[in-house]
């Protein structure tokens, strides 16, 4: 320093400037040394985005913006969710035989989250919806709770306007005020017909919208679900570009009851999935806001901000090694709150196995608490913006919503897409390719395809009501893993033991676990208990003697290259002549005389698996 100036302090001055050109040299050394190339770092989604394994300045992506002004990229608020989090929002449901008494727990589950930290109630509500709450109920599951500082979202389903009104009469009988009613009416028949492939009068909630608009003008009528799309296996452009056709079917639908662009705008609330794809779902709820922004600039309405419910998705939750779930939900709800979503559900755990209990719904909504009071997540508006990789994907992925919502207005509309089913084939075919992807555990499912655990804790729940179809699917990632799972139980139950297969491991120890380890972890995603006789150096018969001893007829063959080449052939036919029905080798399929099949990176694990189920005499 000198004359009391400070010096600039220049990291790594004395070392000269890297350059893209030198990484890449370095990465290509790497690249030869395993056998592959560039396209090995490269990924694609879905939507067909190819994601880049570096991104620098070289990778420019549109300005985003500031937060609270047009195109709204960077947030809908100006202060983000600094002052305040953003809105913690738990949701309930009815089991089966709603009475008094299970009023009065679910009126206690609300009153517990909301000293606990929850900011709002999102309530499953209606006669004769599954699931749901019934109208004449909702007084008594929503006692002592202050409308005024805990605003109520309904799931009313087809029993929208009924269950409005109910809403709105307990509004008024605890004396608040017409213009602080908040929350929303839930009113989404599009959904439901995504749901139930039931035609549905959006003229009627149109009207609903427009007679209730000035009277409450804080309270948000339409909900634009994007969740039916996403949970029938769709993209997440697919899922944004079917919400903004809902939306924009019903700003039609309301500006013909009356009311302006404006006002039909400010009553649409976005529902939408957040999944363990972190940097997707931070790309997607800001693209979300862009393209809506782009839409309600077409439709010459004034600067209005997209109201986003983010959801952490159902599709993604699983019933086995569910405790796992609280990871995936963590890693989701950090990503929508990241990506500046409004309102957060966060499901617990148990979803998938049936209603939560109290445990449960605490750790869902201590989620959310550590994120936003230890973590500080949303101290700082928009911490990913500027990201050259998250801003690039944002603009990757609203490009190709855009895409999505055009091609489905050209074709008549999102009801005209749902009736012809041309929808409901594009998200079947998005499907289809990610089943493949899980099929192979290119995309791996933790506790599930991978790292599976046999004796894992079982949790018992009371069953959810059997949701209402007809509509479009509902799938989950791990559905047919757990399927041959619950083939497994059910023959340990019947027989007390699994089924099994039996390791033959070649070699010294050092040159078998590897390929021993990864067999296991794969029967194991199926439901079949892998016997390891735990040999370090077995002798063809020390393992034809072992097997004998496993009480299966399904061996797999376990070591190096070397020993296949040396002794696969002789411990093969010796494993037939034991009783050996059917011989897997772990390793790319080769030529060797009495092996039936291969277990290898990229195989079809469920194929193996269900087969190997069948061969054991696993009943379906």
């Amino acid at each position: 320093m000198s004359n009391g100036a400070e010096a600039e302090l220049v990291l790594a001055a004395e070392f000269d400037t890297p350059s893209r050109q030198d990484w890449e040299e370095l990465v290509e050394k790497v690249l030869d040394k395993v056998g592959t190339g560039w396209d090995r770092l490269r990924i694609t989604t879905d939507d067909g985005i190819e994601i880049q394994p570096l991104y620098t300045a070289d990778d420019p992506a549109p300005p985003s913006g500031f937060p609270g002004l047009p195109p709204f990229v960077r947030g809908a608020r100006p202060d983000g969710h600094v002052l305040a989090g953003w809105d913690t929002r738990a949701h309930y449901e009815a089991g089966e035989n709603f009475d008094a008494a299970a009023a009065a727990d679910l009126n206690e589950a609300v009153l517990t989250d909301l000293d606990g930290g929850v900011t709002s109630l999102w309530l499953r509500v209606g006669e004769n919806e599954p699931g749901a709450v019934p109208v004449s109920s909702l007084d008594a599951v929503l006692r002592e709770v202050q409308l005024d500082l805990a605003p109520v979202v309904l799931d009313a389903g087809e029993e929208y306007e009924r269950s409005a009104e109910a809403l709105l009469a307990l509004y008024a009988e605890r004396s608040v005020p017409d213009t602080e009613v908040a929350g929303g009416l839930g009113a989404d028949p599009i959904g439901v017909r995504a749901r139930t492939g039931r035609e549905q009068d959006v003229g009627a909630a149109a009207a609903l919208t427009a007679r209730l608009a000035e009277r409450y003008p804080k309270l948000s009528t339409l909900v634009a679900d994007g969740l039916p799309y996403h949970e029938a296996g769709g993209s997440d452009a697919q899922e944004l570009g079917a919400a903004l056709a809902t939306a924009v079917a019903y700003l039609r639908a309301v500006t013909d009851a009356g009311l302006d662009v404006d006002a039909a705008a400010a009553r649409i609330e976005f529902r939408l999935a957040a999944t363990t794809e972190q940097f997707g779902t931070i790309a997607k709820f800001r693209a979300a806001r862009r393209v809506w922004a782009r839409v309600l600039e077409v439709c010459g309405a004034s600067d209005i901000a997209m109201r986003q419910h983010a959801v952490t998705s159902p599709a993604m939750l699983t019933r086995r090694d569910p405790e796992v779930n609280l990871l995936r939900t963590t890693v989701a709800c950090f990503a929508a709150g990241v990506g500046g979503a409004d309102a957060v559900t966060v499901l617990p755990f148990d979803h998938a196995i049936g209603l939560p209990e109290k445990f449960s719904r605490r750790l869902a909504r201590n989620t959310q608490a550590i994120l936003l009071e230890e973590s500080k997540l949303a101290n700082v508006i928009d911490p990913a913006g500027g990201s050259w990789y998250v801003e690039n994907l944002t603009d990757a992925l609203a490009r190709a919503a855009w895409d999505e919502f055009t091609a489905i207005e050209k074709a008549g509309g999102i009801e005209a897409e749902l009736a012809s089913g041309a929808l409901a084939d594009r998200l079947a075919d998005t499907w289809q390719k990610r089943s493949r992807r899980i099929a192979t555990r290119r995309d791996p499912i933790t506790g599930v395809s991978e790292f599976p655990l046999l004796d894992e804790n079982t949790f018992e729940r009371a069953p959810r009501p059997a949701e209402e179809g007809g509509g479009l699917p509902r799938v989950r990632y791990a559905q047919d893993y757990e399927r041959l799972r619950d083939r497994s139980d059910a023959h340990l139950a019947e027989h007390g033991s699994r089924p099994k297969v039996f390791l033959a491991t070649l070699g010294p120890l050092a040159q078998h676990t590897a390929r021993a380890t990864f067999a296991a972890n794969l029967f194991q995603a199926g439901g079949i208990e892998p016997v390891n006789p735990g040999l370090a150096d077995p002798s063809v018969e020390d393992l034809v003697a072992a097997f004998r001893d496993s009480g299966t007829t399904v061996a797999c063959l376990c070591g190096s290259d070397t020993a296949y080449g040396e002794d696969a052939e002789a411990l093969a036919a010796a494993l037939r002549s034991a009783g050996a029905t059917t011989v897997l080798l772990a390793g790319k399929p080769a030529d060797i005389d009495g092996v039936t099949g291969y277990v290898h990176t990229g195989c079809d694990a469920l194929a193996v698996l269900s087969d190997t189920l069948d061969t054991l005499g696993v009943a379906r």
